[in-house]
């Protein structure tokens, strides 16, 4: 497979780089690690005339804390820089293990966090979790930048919120009293498989009591959905088994997954009911230290 030819322009700026995008107009596609775009080119699925790399735009792949906002991300950052990153380790290991569960090393060592929320795949790892820890992105065009939370970007399969001459430039996961979080997931193989299920969830909670709940689920409906019924069920109350099991039922029937070749709607859901409880039990015991194994969920 070979790629078909192209331009390609290579901008020292983020405002450049929009420029170009607003001067090529559809014909022009915004390149990070390659992974995706590179693919689709070489099976025929997409023909850009003009390719614009960020990989000369300084500090777009930096982690850093950042007091007042909280850690923020560039969007050029691979999946094993969030891997690694010592910063997300401390505040946000969940993260880390969302990155680390996506496709193989190769890929990771390539893919970019950016590149994965524009590609806005159902399937995809990182949205659930960073939906859950209330991050937000900023999208910057010619004229104009915004900042917008990651609920409303994603709109359908493949599709999003950014604007046609806007460049996702960095995420922010903000200050929160989030005292767990966690992102479970179930694939069909070990390594590098998509997602059939994705559960993360991250939880406020004073002992046994959960001041905050947000659970979001992933590849069970176009885009990530939050199960807010499941939410509802457990904040502001002393969280107990049955009361986890009851949140599972609730999140499977609020999904809405389909039928395919990695697994049917009824399968989904049952699978969305375990991984639900799973990924509470984790959340609740990670602000406790506790090892991570969820034991059995039948």
């Amino acid at each position: 497979m070979y790629l078909p030819d192209f331009d390609y322009y290579c901008p020292n700026s983020v405002k450049e780089a929009c420029e170009m995008l607003a001067r090529f107009g559809p014909s022009a596609k915004v390149l990070a690690g390659g992974t995706d775009i590179l693919s689709k080119m070489k099976q025929e699925m997409l023909a850009p005339r003009v390719l614009i790399s960020l990989r000369n735009i300084e500090r777009m792949d930096v982690i850093q804390y950042v007091p007042g906002r909280g850690v923020v991300i560039g969007a050029r950052a691979t999946h094993n820089d969030l891997v690694q990153s010592s910063i997300l380790q401390k505040r946000y290991l969940s993260v880390c293990e969302a990155a680390h569960s996506l496709a193989n090393n190769q890929v990771r060592n390539r893919g970019t966090i950016g590149g994965n929320l524009v590609n806005a795949v159902p399937s995809a790892d990182l949205p659930p979790i960073l939906i859950s820890l209330k991050a937000a992105v900023t999208l910057v065009g010619r004229r104009s930048s915004r900042i917008l939370v990651l609920d409303e970007f994603f709109s359908g399969p493949g599709q999003t919120a950014i604007g046609a001459d806007e460049i996702l430039t960095e995420i922010t996961i903000p200050d929160q009293a989030t005292t767990g979080s966690s992102y479970c997931k179930f694939g069909l193989r070990h390594s590098g498989a998509l997602a059939v299920v994705g559960v993360a969830a991250a939880v406020t909670m004073k002992d046994s009591f959960a001041e905050s709940v947000r659970i979001t689920l992933g590849a069970v409906a176009p885009t990530p959905l939050r199960s807010e019924a499941a939410e509802k069920m457990l904040t502001g109350k002393i969280v107990t088994e049955d009361l986890i099991e009851e949140a599972g039922q609730c999140a499977a029937r609020e999904c809405r997954p389909i039928s395919d070749i990695r697994g049917s709607e009824e399968y989904r859901r049952e699978m969305v009911r375990v991984f639900t409880k799973r990924a509470l039990r984790s959340a609740i015991r990670r602000r406790q230290g506790e090892n991570e194994n969820a034991g059995s969920d039948r």
